[in-house]
């Protein structure tokens, strides 16, 4: 998870109606983000032959919108790269997501006591990456810490045809993190995430970490106005 420090400005033509802008001590983020799906299944039953493995690499944002007297804080997809056509589509079609199918690669080898991750995906015949390198174990992240800020938003937004956006509940255990001694993001990101977005991610991450993963349910959306 390679997170950088932005101006609000860059992101309000993505902010989903009814959310706003979510920031750590008055800081905001964007996260370049590569990991696997691991035996997953469709409405949590359902494994799709042949899909049920993969990569993903998504460029991700934070917000919160207020339901009740609940603080709801989430995550907002700018583009979402996977390698399978079929993946992409479903995506599209149960969350308004932009998934986008693109060859893909990843690698985790250990070299002495460090451990090496990086994720890969072809734009135009040229392959874009990101990688990070941790020591040791990992551990919880701190209480109010960056890492727990970026590990612990529990809700999905997209934007909506004809107004509104969905709403989708994402549960998970609290993740267990590497801090990375080195990390990057390697290649042309103009032609995915615009120039202005990709002059971001050709800067050193203000924060970078590897997060262990765990078990995850991805609940149905809801239609809010």
């Amino acid at each position: 998870m390679l997170n950088y420090e932005v101006e609000p400005s860059l992101l309000s033509q993505y902010v989903p109606r009814g959310t706003s802008l979510d920031s750590f001590e008055g800081r905001t983020f964007v996260s370049l983000v590569g990991f696997r799906f691991c035996r997953t299944k469709l409405l949590g039953c359902l494994p799709i032959p042949f899909h049920t493995e993969f990569e993903e690499v998504n460029l991700r944002f934070y917000v919160r919108r207020k339901e009740g007297a609940e603080d709801r804080r989430g995550v907002v997809f700018i583009a979402e790269v996977v390698p399978r056509h079929a993946i992409a589509v479903t995506a599209r079609l149960l969350y308004g997501e932009n998934y986008i199918r693109l060859a893909m690669r990843h690698r985790v080898g250990t070299e002495q006591l460090a451990t090496m991750f990086s994720y890969q995906w072809k734009v135009e015949d040229k392959w874009c990456g990101i990688s990070a390198q941790t020591v040791g174990a990992p551990s919880h992240p701190s209480e109010g810490s960056v890492e727990q800020f970026i590990t612990e938003h529990y809700w999905g937004y997209s934007n909506r045809r004809g107004g509104g956006c969905l709403e989708y509940h994402v549960a998970h255990a609290p993740w267990q993190v590497w801090a990375a001694t080195s990390a990057r993001f390697e290649g042309d990101a103009i032609a995915l995430y615009g120039s202005r977005l990709a002059a971001v991610l050709k800067r050193c991450p203000d924060w970078a970490f590897v997060a262990v993963g765990s078990p995850v349910n991805v609940f149905q959306g809801n239609r809010i106005q």
